[in-house]
């Protein structure tokens, strides 16, 4: 890290599920600074310790306690370079693209940018070259020129990450998947007890779209200026489950060739991406990890490894309609949204794609080199 002094970003949403989760995984960044955070009209103005519903397990960062809660637009948060979006998708469309004009780097955990062609949509380990894809925008002014890039639906994360070393080793062809998705996904104040104790709620809407649709970009090539999807099928059944955090998936899975399970085992473990060369801050050392036994993964066991960063698979065996199943866990709120995001948002700053921070300035000179 060469930077003298620390680049600083806006938190956009600040008091919900996913800000409060941008602001613990930010405080003492080595990177970024949070130097201002925002909020809806009814909040603004207001000091964040006394305003916000806090739910995280660890205490407001006193960095952030006494901050004032700004509106959510470019002209209230000057001398930011960088905006973490974790606005909810009913305000995040024009929000986002107003930062971006205003030439911002605006990194967005929402949903509504994620399949515009231009846009990245990006896990960084997977599909670290989308980020050229940004070329393609036009947000700004020759001299403010602002860019959108998108983190994931929180479970296609986990999905992506498990599946990608297998496309790399023996190709992709079919997916069958089944989620049990924590109730944390659904935001503050989320899911009403009456429906989430003892139940389960085997509908959560536009998930399974996600899961089906997201794919076919991230896991796409990027040629011309454009992605061309990957022609992989999936069919998705996703399920609210009383469970605090972490997405478990129950996969089936086709490939192309017919590798035996000690060969799966090893893409996994294998399985290195741009973030772990790199060695950005947010980036665990191992992407994931494989356990052995029949009852793992598990979320109250190991949504936590690699700091909530690293995707756990366990329970592969050979599956009599597909060829291979298993289970993939990953935490939701930070690998599948907010530390997702981060991890994007380092990557970005790595390539040089934060006005007026060169990529030498960060991570030094391989940094804008491809892998």
């Amino acid at each position: 890290m060469t930077l003298e002094r620390k680049i600083p970003v806006a938190v956009l949403g600040a008091t919900g599920q996913v800000g409060q989760r941008f602001l613990t995984l930010l405080a003492d960044h080595p990177w970024f600074t949070v130097a201002a955070i925002t909020a809806s009209e009814r909040s603004t103005g207001r000091r964040y310790g006394d305003t916000v519903r806090w739910s995280m397990t660890t205490p407001i960062p006193p960095s952030v306690r006494d901050l004032m809660l700004a509106p959510t637009a470019p002209d209230a948060v000057r001398g930011c370079r960088v905006a973490f979006s974790a606005l909810d998708s009913s305000a995040a469309g024009p929000a986002e693209v107003a930062f971006a004009e205003a030439g911002f780097l605006v990194v967005s955990n929402a949903k509504n940018h994620r399949m515009d062609p231009d846009v990245p949509l990006v896990v960084p380990e997977v599909n670290p070259g989308h980020l050229a894809l940004a070329a393609e925008q036009s947000y700004g002014t020759a001299g403010a020129r602002g860019v959108i890039l998108t983190n994931p639906n929180c479970s296609t994360i986990g999905l992506v990450s498990a599946l990608a070393p297998l496309e790399a080793a023996f190709g992709l062809e079919q997916v069958h998947a089944v989620t049990l998705q924590a109730v944390s996904g659904a935001g503050i104040p989320g899911v009403p007890s009456l429906l989430a104790i003892d139940n389960i709620v085997p509908f959560i809407p536009d998930e399974e779209d996600k899961l089906e649709v997201e794919p076919h970009k991230i896991l796409g090539t990027l040629e011309n200026g454009a992605i061309r999807p990957h022609p992989v099928r999936t069919s998705a059944a996703c399920n609210r489950v009383p469970v605090i955090d972490g997405h478990t998936l129950c996969l089936s899975v086709k490939l192309r060739d017919q590798p035996d399970l000690d060969a799966v085992r090893a893409a996994w473990e294998a399985f290195r991406g741009e973030p772990q060369h790199l060695g950005l801050p947010s980036a665990p050392a191992r992407p994931i990890v494989v356990l052995d036994g029949d009852d793992a993964p598990q979320p109250r066991l190991h949504r936590d490894l690699g700091a909530g960063m690293t995707t756990s698979i366990g329970r592969l065996r050979p599956c009599p309609l597909l060829g291979i199943r298993f289970v993939v866990l990953s935490h939701n709120t930070v690998r599948g949204a907010a530390g997702g995001a981060l991890l994007l948002g380092e990557l970005a700053a790595a390539k040089g794609m934060v006005p007026g921070v060169a990529a030498e300035d960060v991570i030094g000179p391989r940094a804008g080199s491809a892998t």
